[in-house]
């Protein structure tokens, strides 16, 4: 599988720079920069010769059906799966070795509704969970008053950030699961990333819910200047908010922006049958046939 860049201002620069906004034409050090990479997985090559550069402040959308390795290339950002072939640069250095830099929310997971602990008390755990499991009480004398009080500031500036301030102090497992999403965003907002990389945050979301979400996370990722990088089923709720498309698909990938990649055309070749791309009357695309289950493919995604 080959992808094949559509952004051709993207592909002149340098590997280690991508191209300055209008209004700063100052040369921006990128985020990701992924040079004719390939992987494996369970001895299945998923994709091949894939070329991405993601700056700050940049939302880009790994789309395509089951099957074809989006997650995977989560996965190999965060340096849990090497390349086979070709070269990735993660905020700088080798993938995995920024990780503290990336906020992650995997897959979605679903709260007990008996789950008694408060929605702050989630957000929390984003910037201490991975010492100590739990966030510390109040009476804890490590790692100091200041330290605590600099953390509590942080989980509140983040849930007003995403919104959740007016049911944060409710038992996450009452909470809807709009409410629920919103709430692990702020978790991965917490300690501050350079890099958001979202999987499927909008599955199990009705649409108002996704439409909602996907506006947020674009409104973070430019207020913010942080990159977000998320895996996606359903093109339609995020279609309007992305800078930059990567589509994975059963005949080939394709990466640019949205209007260059979300074509009829592209996506009947990708997928090898017929789908339309309409435009709305306010501008927006619109993929009718939802070609992410055009390979028929039921199990886990890669």
């Amino acid at each position: 599988m080959t992808a094949h860049s559509l952004n051709s201002d993207v592909d002149r620069q340098p590997s280690n720079t991508v191209a300055p906004r209008k209004e700063d034409q100052r040369p921006v050090p990128a985020v990701i920069t992924l040079r004719d990479a390939a992987v494996e997985r369970g001895g299945r090559r998923l994709w091949s010769g894939l070329d991405l550069t993601v700056a700050a402040g940049e939302f880009v959308a790994v789309l395509g059906p089951n099957g074809v390795g989006k997650s995977t290339l989560v996965q190999v950002i965060l340096g849990a799966l090497p390349l086979i072939e070709g070269e990735l640069r993660v905020l700088g250095g080798p993938a995995g070795r920024a990780n503290r830099r990336i906020g992650y929310l995997p897959q979605r997971r679903s709260f007990d509704p008996s789950l008694r602990v408060r929605g702050r008390d989630i957000v929390r755990l984003g910037l201490d969970g991975h010492r100590w499991g739990l966030p510390l009480p109040a009476w804890w004398p490590w790692p100091g008053v200041t330290a605590r009080r600099a953390a509590t500031a942080r989980v509140e500036e983040v849930i007003d950030l995403v919104g959740a301030s007016g049911y944060a102090d409710r038992p996450v497992g009452e909470l809807s699961g709009g409410e629920q999403q919103r709430l692990l965003i702020a978790q991965a907002l917490a300690p501050a990333p350079d890099l958001l990389l979202l999987d499927e945050p909008l599955d199990s979301l009705d649409l108002p819910n996704q439409a909602a979400v996907a506006a947020l996370i674009a409104t973070i990722s430019r207020a913010q200047r942080v990159a977000v990088i998320m895996v996606a089923h359903d093109v339609n709720p995020i279609l309007s908010h992305l800078d930059t498309v990567v589509y994975l698909a059963p005949g080939g990938s394709k990466i640019g922006s949205p209007r260059e990649v979300i074509t009829g055309p592209t996506l009947t070749q990708l997928f090898g049958t017929p789908i339309e791309v309409l435009t709305a009357s306010d501008g927006r695309l619109v993929v009718i046939g939802h070609p992410a289950h055009c390979d028929g493919h039921a199990g886990p995604e890669p």
